[in-house]
């Protein structure tokens, strides 16, 4: 138990450290008016975000859902055509 406790509190402190340095890096930055590495290391972050979420694999948990798939009234709505849940009830 003492060393599960140890591993996690390890990796929330890696984390923080992660954290720490990328806030001292991007304020040094600001501060020495390195725009063009800023706007290089944004775009980096923001396509590894999307590489990130393309990567995961969302519909696995669909899969194994127990709930029943939802109906998107979007359409009915910005028509006024009555909803389908509505219709299903009578």
């Amino acid at each position: 138990m003492n060393r599960k406790v140890n591993k996690v509190r390890n990796r929330r402190l890696l984390t923080f450290a992660w954290i720490a340095a990328i806030t001292i890096l991007t304020v040094f930055l600001i501060y020495n008016e390195q725009t063009a590495i800023l706007y290089i290391l944004a775009t980096l972050g923001v396509t590894g975000l999307l590489v990130l979420v393309a990567i995961a694999d969302l519909s696995k948990h669909e899969k194994f859902s127990n709930e029943s798939p939802r109906i998107n009234d979007a359409a009915a709505i910005g028509s006024g055509i009555s909803s389908s849940r509505r219709g299903s009830q009578r």
